[in-house]
């Protein structure tokens, strides 16, 4: 049986007042703990790092985490790239 990846919509990351984090078009939450939260887009890997973080409410049909924390410090992107076929593809980048 072969696995369709679902699209999770559009991304969109809104935060209020370095507290509350609301983030849509999530595919996959990679980890969390306090300090960390790592899940996945379309876009790519996004982490996210702070105190005190918790996740209050996801939505997996639509996409959807909402998270908040003591204070959050840093969003930061890490691109989807395809791999490129093994050592040619390495030789003609």
């Amino acid at each position: 049986m072969v696995e369709e990846k679902k699209k999770a919509g559009p991304h969109n990351v809104v935060m209020e007042d370095r507290k509350r984090l609301t983030v849509t078009g999530v595919t996959e939450i990679d980890s969390f703990d306090e300090q960390t939260v790592v899940l996945f887009c379309d876009t790519g890997e996004l982490a996210i790092r702070g105190e005190g973080l918790h996740i209050n409410r996801i939505d997996v049909d639509a996409g959807e985490l909402n998270l908040e924390g003591v204070r959050i410090d840093a969003l930061s992107y890490a691109d989807n790239l395809p791999s490129r076929g093994g050592i040619w593809g390495k030789l003609f980048r």
